[in-house]
């Protein structure tokens, strides 16, 4: 087993939820603003990184909310639906829709925008941090 830092090892324990957090405000914010599912993507893909390099590629897999491939390839398929109910209220595929969600203290904007960012961002997700996974994974093995 490759040795590992002891002090990487504790702070990826508090740093790594917090990448998380991050990255899921920058996707939530993004449907309105710039940002969204690449950059929060990417911000997780990091953490994911992050998590291989302190605790071991396996670990970082099992952090993932399920295996890299079926992550990727469910964010492609989110993405691809978001389309289909602009194609039959409007006409033409991937015409966004908007709506208001009433929460009592405050409203929470939704829109098919949103079902596509989070689909971009469980592609980039599953497809990026995967690969770095096993990259840091095979790095792992060879130092072993």
């Amino acid at each position: 087993m490759t040795p590992r830092s002891l002090i990487l090892d504790v702070l990826s324990r508090l740093i790594y939820p917090m990448m998380l957090l991050a990255a899921v405000v920058i996707l939530l914010r993004g449907h309105n603003e710039p940002g969204g599912g690449f950059i929060g993507g990417m911000v997780a893909v990091s953490a994911t990184a992050l998590l291989a390099v302190a605790r071991g590629s396996d670990r970082a897999q099992r952090a993932m909310p399920m295996a890299p491939l079926p992550l990727a390839a469910g964010g492609v398929l989110l993405g691809l639906l978001s389309g289909l109910p602009g194609l039959f209220v409007a006409g033409a595929y991937m015409t966004h829709l908007w709506a208001t969600v009433p929460l009592g203290f405050t409203e929470f904007k939704v829109s098919t925008v949103l079902a596509f960012d989070i689909g971009v961002f469980f592609a980039v997700w599953g497809a990026l941090g995967g690969l770095c996974a096993e990259a840091i994974g095979i790095d792992e093995e060879a130092r072993a």
